[in-house]
């Protein structure tokens, strides 16, 4: 061998520690060992070429079958286990961290918001169903109840709050007196009329009782057998009432109690001292005189009474 071909060979000859670096970048070993190593290599490589291919070919294909809607991007997983459960109840936390409080039960109603019908058709509905018989003993007297059409008001609705004044505890019938509702062709020994204000004039000036204040219709009456509630009260009750913060429901318990003892042959009472409960025949209507609010002709089963006017 020529020292020229040695010397070719020793420049081109392998070093156990110098290894070289093939085609595609990867250290391997010359030899048989090597060679295997690279062809192993290779195979990968296309296969992994194929693969991919595959893949492309998948992508343009439509989704078939079944598929399963994943949550959004960034949306929490659905929890799973106990913190799925129901939440504990308790004080909502504000903005501030805070508990937030509940806002506090609404307060008594005073009166009605929005206009009154000034003026109605003159025309009653009555309230046709009887009720039951108030009260344990003593004389029966019958009654009817009757709406002004174009009030507005509900004439069942109006029949309940007057047999709620009526039945007590502490109305007439606590003082041996039997009161029952009946029909309008039922013989009544007085009828309970709730007229617009315009009507209520005219019924009351009928039967000699002037109820105007200021000229204008003010206050309820009662007249040969008929007991006229205002409307302009029954919704809005009266100004020192509702300064007061005496409930409408209690306004109404009075006046009808105040009517219907006109009715019973009661008249006109005073406040019997300051602070003390006015008498329900007080005109409580237009003062107190001193005296507190009250609905009832009867105390603790007792008649209750001021000075006679």
């Amino acid at each position: 061998m020529s020292p020229n071909l040695l010397r070719r060979g020793a420049e081109t000859a392998p070093r156990p520690s110098a290894p070289d670096r093939d085609p595609v970048g990867r250290f391997s070993r010359s030899g048989p060992t090597g060679r295997w190593r690279r062809a192993l290599f290779v195979a990968a490589v296309a296969l992994t070429v194929l693969v991919g291919a595959g893949v492309a070919v998948a992508m343009d294909r439509p989704v078939t079958g079944t598929t399963t809607a994943l949550p959004p991007t960034g949306s929490p997983t659905p929890s799973v286990g106990p913190a799925a459960g129901p939440f504990e109840t308790g004080p909502i936390p504000s903005a501030s961290g805070t508990p937030s409080v509940a806002p506090a039960a609404p307060g008594p109603v005073l009166r009605l918001p929005g206009p009154v019908p000034a003026s109605g058709s003159g025309v009653f509905g009555y309230e046709e169903r009887p009720g039951p018989v108030l009260g344990r003993t003593g004389v029966l007297r019958r009654f009817r109840v009757a709406v002004e059409a174009g009030s507005g008001e509900d004439v069942h609705a109006f029949a309940g709050a007057v047999q709620a004044a009526l039945a007590g505890p502490g109305s007439w019938v606590d003082g041996g007196l039997r009161l029952q509702r009946v029909g309008r062709s039922a013989p009544a020994d007085f009828t309970i009329f709730l007229a617009t204000a315009g009507t209520a004039a005219r019924l009351c000036s009928a039967g000699g009782v002037d109820i105007r204040v200021g000229g204008r219709p003010y206050t309820s009456c009662r007249v040969r057998g008929r007991v006229i509630l205002n409307l302009d009260r029954w919704r809005t009750s009266v100004p020192h009432f509702v300064a007061a913060g005496v409930p409408l429901v209690e306004y109404r318990l009075y006046v009808v109690n105040h009517e219907v003892g006109h009715q019973l042959g009661h008249g006109h009472e005073r406040c019997p001292g300051p602070g003390r409960p006015a008498p329900v025949m007080q005109q409580q209507t237009l003062f107190l005189d001193g005296c507190r609010s009250n609905p009832w002709p009867y105390r603790a089963g007792r008649r209750y009474a001021g000075p006679p006017v």
